[in-house]
C-alpha cells in the first residue's frame, strides 16, 4: 500500500519592490479540502492497477478545483514535474496556478498542497498595469514595462519593503520571466487587490507586473508559499506557448498538452476506475 503523500509525490530583508501597497494582515480562511473519503481511498489504490500518475494527478485537482481550466492545470503540473525532476523544486513543492486568461474580475489563482490533496486557496490576483485593463493581454520580461511575466516561478525569502509582507520569486523560464529579481516581481499584499473595487471602476487595481493580492489574504498564502514552492503564470500568449520552456521537458508542446487536457474522456475518472476495481 501506499500513502497518499507517495502517490501524488509520483504522480507529479530588502526594501526594494516593484509595486505599491501597504502591510497585509493575516486573517485569511482555507479555500477548500479534497473530500476526505476520496483522500483515504486513494491510499489504498494498489501500484498494479495501471493507472497513469500524470492523469491522476490532473483529475485530482480538476476535483479540487472545477472551475479551473483543465488545460491550464495540465501545464502547470507539467512544468512543476519538469522542475522536480530538474532538481529545481522538491517533490513536494506546492503549486500556485494564476489563469491570466481570465479578467480580475474573477477568482484566478489557485494554491494547492498536490502531495497532500487539497486547495489551500482560491483568490483574486492583480496583473500588471502594462498588460492591459481588466484583462492582462501584453506581457513582458522586461524591467520597466509594468507588464506581467509568463512561466514558473520558484518561490524564495520573505521581506518587509514598500509593499509589506513580500516574496521574493525567481523565474525558471528563461526569456520569459528569468529576470523577476531584477524587476523586483514578488508577491505581496495591496489595497488596489480588494475585489470591492470591482463595483466602482469594473476591475481589480493593477500593479507593476507583481501578482499582487488582497491584504486580507496576503500574509497567509505567502506563508503557505514561502520557499522552493511553485508559482505558475499562464495566458494564452503564442510566443510563450511555442518558446516557454518550463513545461517542455518531455518533448510534448503546450499545444498538445493543452488538448489532451480539455478533450472529452470517454473512459472516466481513471482514479476512480482503480480505486473501484480493487
Amino acid at each position: 500500500m501506499r500513502t497518499l503523500h507517495l502517490f501524488i509525490a509520483m504522480c507529479t530583508a530588502s526594501l526594494v519592490a516593484g509595486c505599491t501597497g501597504p502591510e497585509p494582515r493575516a486573517d485569511a480562511p482555507r479555500a477548500a479540502v479534497i473530500n476526505p473519503s476520496m483522500r483515504d481511498t486513494m491510499k489504498s489504490v494498489p501500484s498494479g492497477m495501471g493507472v497513469d500518475p500524470r492523469r491522476a494527478a490532473l483529475e485530482l485537482l480538476e476535483q479540487l478545483a472545477p472551475d479551473a481550466d483543465p488545460g491550464v492545470l495540465a501545464l502547470a503540473l507539467e512544468a512543476r514535474g519538469c522542475a522536480i525532476r530538474s532538481g529545481d523544486a522538491d517533490a513536494d513543492a506546492r503549486l500556485a496556478v494564476v489563469d491570466y486568461s481570465r479578467p480580475s474580475t474573477q477568482k484566478r489563482m489557485w494554491v494547492f498542497d498536490v502531495a497532500r490533496g487539497t486547495l489551500l486557496h482560491r483568490e483574486y490576483v492583480s496583473h500588471g498595469q502594462g498588460s492591459g485593463e481588466n484583462v492582462a493581454r501584453k506581457f513582458s520580461n522586461i524591467e520597466g514595462s509594468y507588464q506581467t511575466s509568463l512561466g514558473l516561478y520558484r518561490t524564495a525569502e520573505t521581506y518587509v519593503g514598500g509593499n509589506g509582507y513580500s516574496l521574493r520569486m525567481d523565474g525558471l523560464d528563461p526569456g520569459f520571466n528569468d529576470n523577476a529579481r531584477q524587476r523586483a516581481i514578488v508577491m505581496h499584499g495591496a489595497w488596489y487587490a480588494n475585489p470591492d473595487l470591482i463595483r466602482t471602476q469594473g476591475r481589480l487595481g493593477r500593479s507593476q507586473g507583481c501578482p499582487a493580492l488582497r491584504e486580507q489574504v496576503a500574509r497567509v498564502i505567502i506563508d503557505d508559499l514561502k520557499q522552493r514552492h511553485l508559482i505558475f503564470h499562464y495566458a494564452d500568449d503564442a510566443a510563450w506557448l511555442q518558446r516557454g520552456r518550463s513545461f517542455a521537458c518531455d518533448g510534448r508542446s503546450a499545444s498538445q498538452i493543452l488538448a489532451a487536457a480539455r478533450a472529452p474522456r470517454s473512459g472516466g475518472n481513471s482514479l476512480a476506475m482503480a480505486i473501484s476495481a480493487r
